[in-house]
């Protein structure tokens, strides 16, 4: 087996002795070629070439932002070398496989959490600690077990991008434009941070004119919305070792969820974050939320220009979002 390991030394929780013992580890079970990480899309680079090169897995030791560039690697054209599902919504036709499933006839994915907060990993059931997921991934290779996942697309002004495990427009992607800041600014992106730039920037985000619209085929039209949260599983984040449950129901084998605030004044928004931090199953209530649960599409359109975000990293401001459902779009060894 033919595996390519892109490692981000960059990595929020493992060191240079940690990561020599992991990649040690992989590279005694399979042909293993290392590849670190050094700008910005190079992972998305590096995957579209293992694809292009018949590569069977592609490993990931890095945070969710390196995941997310993987798969798009995998999944999007890089300079024409890799293929991506021809069909999106519900159906898992594809023209790149004559059984119908998209993942066929690209790697499959390992994914060892080196982030701070490692929402994909942990979705997937995988350990926390670096060490323990690579024993985890060792056993499903020695059981030969795989797990096919659904992904999120996110489309916008003739671009699209792939999503693992949520997106955002409003204030959830303000918090994140806030907290790169503070990261190129040389400080760690801990649960504590994200927490206290969430509190700061509360005060000054917009809490009364809101400026997003919901519509899509079959769902009512949703206006007046400040903050969206697009789910492909859940959590939707964590909060250190507490899960954060806004979409509960969503998952990677249904369609796209979503959660939509009608309002953020202090009174509304109180109640819905004790329920997302404590309730692990049941929908959060109130007429002032927007709920999508397993849909194949829908489109966030804004008057004016919103932050938005995609697995945690900040893509600028848009004003009209279409989100799919792909499903079947990924292999994972897990």
């Amino acid at each position: 087996m033919r595996a390519m390991l892109l490692v981000n030394p960059k990595a929020t929780t493992t060191n240079a002795r940690t990561r020599n013992v992991l990649i040690r580890a992989l590279g005694a079970t399979m042909e293993l070629t290392v590849e670190e990480t050094g700008y910005r899309g190079h992972a998305a680079a590096l995957a579209a070439t293992a694809c292009a090169k018949g590569y069977d897995v592609v490993a990931v030791l890095g945070g969710d932002g390196t995941i997310n560039e993987t798969v798009n690697g995998l999944l999007n054209p890089v300079n024409g070398v890799a293929a991506q599902p021809s069909a999106p919504g519900r159906s898992t036709s594809s023209a790149s496989d004559g059984d119908g499933d998209p993942s066929a006839g690209r790697p499959a994915v390992i994914v060892i959490p080196g982030g701070s907060a490692n929402v994909f990993a942990r979705g997937l059931g995988l350990p926390n600690d670096p060490v323990e997921a690579l024993g985890a991934v060792l056993e499903a290779l020695r059981e030969g077990r795989r797990r096919t996942v659904g992904l999120g697309q996110a489309l916008w002004d003739n671009e699209s991008r792939y999503f693992t495990f949520c997106a955002g427009l409003g204030y959830d992607a303000e918090v994140v434009r806030a907290v790169e800041g503070l990261r190129g600014a040389g400080r760690k992106a801990t649960p504590a941070r994200y927490v206290n730039t969430a509190l700061r920037h509360y005060v000054a985000t917009d809490k009364r004119r809101p400026a997003m619209t919901l519509t899509g085929p079959g769902i009512p039209t949703a206006a007046g919305i400040f903050m969206a949260i697009v789910s492909n599983t859940s959590p939707w984040t964590y909060v250190g070792t507490r899960p954060v449950r806004p979409t509960p129901w969503a998952s990677f084998e249904t369609g796209l969820d979503m959660l939509g605030l009608q309002r953020m004044g202090l009174t509304s928004l109180m109640p819905l974050i004790q329920h997302i931090l404590t309730e692990s199953d049941a929908l959060p209530s109130g007429r002032h939320l927007v709920q999508l649960h397993d849909e194949p599409e829908f489109t966030l359109t804004a008057d004016r220009p919103v932050a938005f975000e995609l697995d945690g990293d900040y893509l600028g401001e848009r004003e009209s979002v279409t989100f799919r459902s792909i499903p079947n779009a990924l292999q994972v060894l897990v």
